[in-house]
């Protein structure tokens, strides 16, 4: 690894500067395949379907495509602030180019412990699928219940986390490769499981499915705006994660790597809520969502659908469901480190976080270090709370939704804080600069604002509680006062970043014969 002392100095100036990280190692399609990867389709759905459908019932499509809406506008925000600036530390860099250092850091905070906790929940369903699997492969249910065992589960969600990093650690060309295998397989059978369960419901061989209805993709007859915001939180999470293709944006190949970043997210995007609206849709019309034995509605299979619905949609061949989700989890688990990685480098870079951060190991151009240090915080918090209880795990599915809401959110007001000057002068930067990405954070924030509120119920989420307190609630304001503990030490420890000696606060100079 190389010393910290040999790292990439900070931009002079305020300015933007390359942090070692290897140019042309990744194309459009390796940046789609690694955007569905992280996004995980089959893993976001067993673990999205229950907690929206519980919310919003048989309105779920609708609030998929709902959700899309804001994450499509907050897309145009990042595709025009990394055509400007494409930089690895993303929201981190353009929020603190556009408001200053310290909401530039917060924005950086909300990425990373975004990013961090997730894997927690990526390496929990990979287990419960990886036994499931082989309990359907032996004909031994027993081996299924193996993840019930808390030693056995933490010990068996350590050891992916372990292999998920060390992938990891040996670069780009690594985790592609392992990509295009993983994300193949699971599109595939989500597609064959979406046949499988139309037909199903339409022969009548379920007791509980229903025909489908166009009321389903109604948005406006969801009962409250309560469980609107909270069912679009929740749906939010299954769009979470296309923002990675972004932060590899100094990696990617060609002269105009910003601008193939930014395709390839919009590209992720509406291939995610296509399939989104399709497997929901499908997923009620078999299921139905009651709190019968595989209605979405019950509590014992809100968590992981997909375990069981999987026998009774496909038969014998449940297995390839179970172990396209075990594979769904296991890339996600394994790409997602990109992100945070990636984020951390850039702060660590910039001096908001210590120097060793913005090491680059030599041998495979990776943040070896960041990736590490994230693998271990994830770890930890898997185990800590698993020991715990099992509900704080669904419960951080909502206040990870909670978190995308708000990270993503400012993100898109740095769009259009740092384009301001220019918002009048073509009708293109009004509508990409300004009115698409303003209301794309607008629409987060209301739902960030709303299911804050109703998440300090007890009842809220899985109903666990502290003190009268939902446990949502709780998990969002250790998390945001972590991250404010975590910048005041900072700030102690370099000032030059809080004073805006190396990451400068700024827009850019308009000129009437920009090239756009």
């Amino acid at each position: 690894m190389r010393n910290v002392d040999n790292a990439l100095p900070a931009p002079d100036g305020g300015g933007l500067s390359a942090k070692g990280l290897p140019a042309g190692s990744i194309g459009i399609l390796g940046l789609v395949v690694i955007g569905i990867s992280v996004c995980a389709p089959a893993y976001t759905l067993t673990a999205s379907l229950g907690p929206a459908a519980t919310q919003v019932g048989k309105q779920m499509p609708a609030v998929f495509f709902v959700s899309f809406i804001p994450m499509l506008l907050v897309a145009i925000g990042y595709r025009e602030l990394n055509r400007e600036m494409p930089d690895a530390g993303t929201s981190f860099t353009w929020a603190t180019r556009a408001f200053g250092p310290w909401i530039g850091w917060i924005a950086g905070w909300g990425l990373v412990v975004s990013t961090v906790l997730v894997l927690s929940n990526t390496a929990a369903v990979a287990v419960d699928f990886m036994y499931l699997a082989l309990g359907q492969a032996l004909g031994r249910p027993d081996i299924a219940a193996l993840p019930d065992d808390t030693v056995v589960n933490i010990a068996s969600c350590l050891s992916f986390m372990a292999v998920a990093t060390w992938i990891s650690c040996r670069g780009l060309q690594s985790t592609k490769r392992v990509q295009y295998v993983l994300v193949s397989f699971q599109v595939l059978v989500l597609g064959w499981f979406a046949w499988a369960a139309f037909s199903a419901a339409a022969d009548g061989g379920h007791p509980y499915s229903i025909p489908v209805e166009w009321s389903w993709f109604n948005p406006f007859a969801v009962e409250s705006f309560s469980q609107f915001a909270a069912g679009v939180a929740v749906s939010i999470f299954a769009y979470w994660g296309w923002d990675t293709v972004v932060t590899i944006s100094e990696e990617t190949t060609g002269d105009k790597r910003a601008n193939l970043s930014g395709k390839a997210a919009t590209l992720v995007m509406v291939l995610l809520v296509g399939s989104y609206v399709l497997i929901s849709a499908a997923v009620v019309s078999f299921a139905g969502v009651g709190t019968d034995a595989t209605g979405l509605a019950n509590p014992a299979i809100a968590a992981n659908v997909f375990t069981a619905l999987a026998g009774p949609v496909m038969g014998p061949a449940a297995i390839l469901l179970s172990l396209a989700v075990m594979s769904s989890s296991a890339a996600s688990l394994q790409s997602t480190f990109m992100s945070p990685a990636r984020t951390m480098l850039a702060m660590g870079h910039y001096q908001a976080l210590p120097a060793r951060y913005a090491v680059v190991e030599s041998r495979f151009k990776a943040p070896a270090y960041a990736t590490v240090v994230s693998a271990l915080v994830a770890s930890t918090f898997y185990a800590v709370m698993r020991v715990v209880s099992e509900n704080v795990l669904s419960d951080t599915i909502t206040a990870l939704g909670m978190m995308v809401c708000f990270y993503y959110g400012l993100t898109a007001f740095a769009c259009v804080w740092y384009f301001r000057k220019q918002a009048l002068t073509s009708v293109r930067h009004f509508l990409l600069r300004g009115l698409c990405p303003g209301l794309g954070g607008v629409l987060l924030f209301v739902a960030l604002i709303r299911t804050t509120l109703d998440s300090m119920d007890p009842a809220f989420g899985s109903g666990s509680h502290i003190g009268g307190l939902g446990l949502v609630f709780i998990l969002g304001v250790t998390v945001a006062l972590t991250g404010l503990l975590v910048m005041l030490y900072m700030y102690r420890k370099s000032p030059a970043f809080f004073r805006g000696e190396v990451l400068r606060k700024g827009t850019p100079v308009f000129s009437f014969d920009e090239k756009i």
